[in-house]
């Protein structure tokens, strides 16, 4: 089942967030830092010791003081008018995180809007990716959440779906 939710990812009862991480997954603005902020200074030191990740890819921890027990960091890419092949990358991304949430067995996963922040990711395009990924995963898990930072991204997800 995929569902959309208006609200903070670091709150939510799902078994893996993901995190829209930056390269270094050192910690960042936005949803990153609040993942951060929120699980902990454990969780910088678990990412250190994975030596960054690259775009397109995505790397998992625990998820430590957070009640989800895992978070995937994703990197998306930054937005160039897809003359680098961002969509292809964003679209690994979300496979990538789907890939280890099923190897660490996690039944829920919630996803941010990845690369549409900073990265200006065009917000719709982004959606429509994230969608085809969720939906291509469904019968894997008992829960995948769109989690949107504001209205206005819930709205552009409700409507893709069909639900507004």
């Amino acid at each position: 089942m995929i569902e959309v939710v208006t609200g903070d990812i670091t709150t939510l009862d799902v078994d893996a967030i993901v995190n829209a991480a930056n390269s270094s997954l050192s910690g960042g603005g936005g949803v990153d830092g609040a993942i951060h902020r929120a699980a902990g200074p454990k969780l910088l030191e678990a990412c250190r010791k994975l030596n960054g990740c690259q775009t397109g890819d995505a790397k998992i921890t625990p998820g430590f003081e957070l009640p989800a027990q895992w978070v995937i960091h994703a990197v998306g890419p930054v937005w160039h008018g897809d003359a680098r092949r961002e969509s292809e990358k964003l679209r690994s991304c979300y496979r990538r995180a789907f890939e280890l949430a099923k190897e660490n067995n996690a039944a829920s996963i919630a996803f941010p809007c990845i690369s549409t922040g900073v990265y200006h990711y065009p917000k719709r395009a982004a959606a429509e990716i994230a969608l085809a990924e969720m939906r291509a995963n469904e019968s894997h898990f008992e829960r995948i959440v769109a989690c949107c930072f504001n209205s206005e991204d819930a709205a552009i997800y409700n409507c893709l779906m069909g639900t507004n």
